[in-house]
């Protein structure tokens, strides 16, 4: 597989849980990320946040509200704010979804390993005094402002 170069791309430290995006080798912006609670890992069912090169595969949640929640990538139409009890403390996916999907075969994409199988997503959460803690259920979790922002910037086939 030929890896075409892109001019905008993101590149994440789940050690440090900070990513970087980058356009024509320029720093553009550093956020601080969630990753997996678990440890970083490639494997189905996991709950890992993979590593190896990934693109944006799809990106879900255009004009969307800030804090909407997303269950099976659709909106529930519900705010983040509306839920309470057991459901607020769920790790909900928040206003926009980046799903990704791996380029290494047999690493990150393909049976066992495959990353857009897995639904690893860059995406808002509900629990934003986490970011900077492992929290996440394998994705990379990112405050609501800032998911909207890399969504607005970020074009399907940027690498990661």
């Amino acid at each position: 597989m030929s890896i075409i170069h892109t001019a905008r791309r993101l590149l994440v430290s789940i050690a440090a849980k900070k990513m970087a995006m980058l356009e024509n080798n320029q720093l553009l912006e550093c956020y601080t990320v969630s990753p997996s609670l678990k440890a970083p890992s490639c494997v189905a069912d996991s709950n890992g946040t993979p590593t190896g090169l990934h693109e944006i595969a799809d990106k879900i949640g255009q004009n969307q509200l800030e804090g909407i929640v997303f269950k099976g990538r659709v909106t529930t139409g519900k705010l983040f704010n509306e839920y309470n009890g057991k459901a607020a403390e769920r790790n909900l996916i928040t206003s926009r979804i980046l799903r990704l999907r791996g380029l290494k075969p047999g690493k990150n994409a393909g049976p066992g390993c495959d990353s857009y199988q897995r639904y690893i997503y860059i995406h808002g959460t509900y629990h934003e005094d986490r970011i900077g803690q492992p929290f996440s259920g394998g994705g990379i979790e990112i405050r609501n402002t800032e998911v909207i922002e890399l969504f607005d910037q970020m074009e399907t086939g940027d690498l990661i």
